[in-house]
């Protein structure tokens, strides 16, 4: 027999004998029973001095801040430029400020842009449709309008008729949301305004913005008459 063939002969043996080894073999003892548990010693409770008054020790989160109350009855409005992805900042700004004060009505709406830039906004869609078009049948508009040669700026556009209309398409979208932005970020109370972006040239904290609201609820009405 080869060394293989011993191998996979005595392999078994092995094995059959291990096993019958361990099963003739006594089992370990078992541990020692734990000790009884044992009770600690009793201290007696010292009772307070008499007259002694336990005080609890004043952190600021628990002081409430006691400008809640006036805010019933009051309206915020934030006008702020949709279009300029104001939106996050003016809901962040509403849940502050409906959380300082608790009662207030906070008003979200748009700040449109001024007229001729709204104006202008409607008609670049027309003007990027039209050059689009004219780009794909330009060949047989110009026939059409009485114009026998095209002119050189249409077949350049001509020759690359893909990169040319993706072009028309994204800069007739950037004119558009430019000309339909107006960068407002404007906080009235009441009717009074507060806070301009557009005189400003940034945003209010939320800290300012909370200070200059506050003073304006809590700012003390003038009755006509009285001294």
């Amino acid at each position: 027999m080869d060394r293989a063939q011993l191998i996979l002969l005595g392999l078994p043996i092995f094995l059959f004998c291990s096993d019958l080894f361990n099963l003739f073999t006594p089992p370990p003892p078992k541990p020692p029973p734990n000790r009884p548990h044992q009770p600690q010693p009793h201290v007696p409770h010292q009772q307070p001095p008499a007259g002694f008054t336990p005080e609890t020790l004043d952190f600021p989160s628990q002081k409430q801040s006691g400008l809640g109350a006036v805010g019933y009855g009051n309206t915020v409005e934030i006008n702020f430029c949709v279009s300029c992805s104001f939106k996050g900042t003016a809901v962040t700004m509403k849940k502050m400020l409906e959380t300082e004060f608790p009662g207030l009505d906070v008003i979200l709406a748009n700040y449109p842009a001024p007229a001729p830039k709204r104006l202008l906004a409607k008609v670049v869609p027309v003007v990027q449709m039209g050059v689009i078009g004219m780009i794909v049948a330009g060949d047989r508009v110009f026939p059409m309008i009485g114009i026998a040669q095209p002119p050189a700026w249409f077949n350049s556009l001509r020759a690359n008729r893909f990169g040319s209309m993706a072009s028309t398409w994204l800069v007739g979208n950037f004119l558009q949301s430019y000309l339909q932005s107006s960068g407002a970020f404007e906080v009235l109370c009441n009717g009074e305004l507060v806070f301009s972006k557009l005189k400003e040239g940034r945003f209010p904290g939320e800290i300012e913005l909370r200070d200059l609201i506050s003073k304006k609820l809590t700012r003390p009405s003038i009755v006509s008459g009285s001294y």
